[in-house]
């Protein structure tokens, strides 16, 4: 679609706009389960980690995992459950599917748990929050986005909401 299409629409469907969530930090071990029929799969196990926003904050309980499959491109797809536990102790699940790819000298780094600068590749994800706590309960509804980096101690999201 050519960006001309974009001219005659109202102002509301031609951006993205977003609001900062939260910033989260997860620790995480990977075990290489290898080479199945469906690709090469990985498990992180997720021991922890801890989220910080202006209206949620809290830690990421252990028991989380990543499950993910190095595709034959090169490309690594995610498919992750974590539980949150806010400061007032709500339980707040979070769900997320994402993609991370790039160069292959800076996915071979990244690979050996070298820091790398987060702007030499892709790495998105598109979280969603399920939640019984009635002060949280506006988390039910909404459609986040976020952005990744895998340092050599973990990896650090930042999530958006989508306005």
């Amino acid at each position: 679609m050519s960006t001309a299409a974009f001219d005659n629409l109202p102002e509301p469907l031609k951006t993205i706009r977003t609001r900062p969530l939260f910033v989260m930090r997860l620790s995480a071990r990977v075990l290489a389960v290898g080479a199945t029929p469906a690709g090469f799969r990985r498990v992180g196990i997720v021991p922890g980690g801890s989220f910080e926003g202006e209206r949620l904050s809290g830690t990421v309980l252990d028991g989380g995992s990543d499950w993910q499959q190095v595709r034959p491109d090169n490309a690594v797809t995610l498919d992750v459950r974590v539980l949150l536990k806010t400061h007032d102790e709500a339980l707040v699940t979070m769900t997320y599917q994402g993609i991370r790819h790039g160069p292959p000298d800076i996915v071979a780094r990244i690979e050996k748990g070298e820091t790398v600068d987060p702007s030499t590749h892709y790495f998105r994800t598109n979280p969603r929050f399920e939640t019984a706590a009635p002060q949280y309960d506006w988390l039910n509804r909404l459609l986040a986005i976020g952005t990744g980096h895998r340092g050599a101690d973990g990896v650090t999201y930042s999530v958006f909401e989508v306005l």
